[in-house]
């Protein structure tokens, strides 16, 4: 089992209160994200849960047991950091025996353990080297195994491919992503970058300077934010904010729309503009349009193979019914 419940956490450092009152339900097996930019408090709220850093008010909750005092070693979590600490004279299979051996656990069992994790990361060609020996994408995967071996009610990860290339860490995540799937294990995942977040999680948790701004699914999120905050956080490249007139004509303090739900032509449309930057990706396009007198320069996503160069004059054009309205305190109104 490995729910855990937040009730009215809060942690101050002084007189600094880096969480305010916090609450929030992670269900037994789902792999739950903390997203959101640096300092926003996501790293301190997992140490938190992992017992590292002291609460300064309200209580934890795992599997229904108060673990608000436990020690770090009584609330059978494991964590993996960005860093992999592992201990470069041991070879692969000690390292992920370390914590079997410092429990007192038998030989037999050890082995047993050792040997199912390095199947599930695929690590048993390995097991006799030594971390120098190793790529970055490896050394994770024992980081990871050495966690798995515990056989933990959940894991803890902070940001653990932060060492890697662009490459490992498209891979890594997916080898995570199938880990998750195979042991069904409860999976709390620290991230500042929101592809991770979206690709990785059941359930992402938006948090900005210490508060949570939204709980919900990636498509929920990316669909139905709640707030001008999330709306600018979550997507890839982020949704185009607009006040101003653009804004009151639809009623609203500020709108947002997708670069997605954007049509681009230079036969007429609503907004006009001018294509600044524009980056070619294959199947997709991007085109950063200028001099539109909405303030701001409006990313579109548009097909490939479209035919627009810089300095093109473009027409945009916004889906009606994908257009997101917020109000005077940067709320989402229904």
């Amino acid at each position: 089992m490995g729910r855990i419940t937040l009730e009215g956490v809060t942690k101050r450092f002084g007189d600094v209160e880096v969480i305010p009152p916090l609450n929030l339900d992670i269900e037994d097996g789902e792999f739950v994200v903390f997203v959101g930019p640096s300092g926003c408090g996501k790293s301190t709220l997992l140490r938190l849960i992992a017992g590292l850093e002291d609460v300064s008010a309200g209580r934890i909750l795992i599997d229904g047991t108060d673990a608000t005092e436990a020690s770090p070693a009584k609330r059978g979590l494991a964590m993996v950091f960005q860093s992999y600490a592992l201990y470069p004279h041991m070879s692969v299979r000690k390292n992920i025996a370390f914590p079997l051996k410092m429990a007192g656990m038998d030989k037999a069992e050890q082995d047993r353990r050792i040997a199912a994790a390095a199947n599930a990361l695929n690590l048993t060609d390995y097991l006799d080297r030594r971390p120098g020996q190793l790529s970055g994408g490896q050394r994770q995967r024992v980081a990871i195994g050495r966690a798995i071996v515990r056989e933990p009610s959940a894991f803890l990860f902070d940001e653990p491919l932060s060492n890697l290339d662009a490459a490992l860490r498209v891979g890594m995540r997916l080898e995570i992503s199938e880990l998750h799937t195979r042991l069904r294990t409860t999976m709390i995942y620290v991230t500042h970058d929101q592809v991770e977040a979206m690709t990785l999680a059941d359930k992402i948790v938006v948090l900005h300077a210490g508060r949570i701004e939204q709980v919900g699914s990636p498509l929920d999120l990316y669909m139905r934010p709640r707030n001008v905050f999330v709306a600018g956080f979550i997507g890839s490249p982020k949704m185009n904010l607009f006040t101003g007139e653009a804004a009151a004509e639809y009623g609203a303090r500020t709108i947002g729309v997708r670069p997605e739900h954007i049509a681009i032509s230079t036969e007429g449309g609503t907004w006009k503009g001018r294509v600044g930057v524009s980056e070619h990706l294959g199947s997709d396009s991007f085109f950063y349009v200028e001099d539109t007198g909405l303030a701001e320069t409006v990313t579109v996503r548009a097909d490939g193979e479209i035919g627009l160069h810089h300095g093109d004059e473009v027409w945009l054009t916004p889906s009606e019914d994908k257009v997101h309205k917020f109000d005077d305190g940067g709320d989402l109104i229904e």
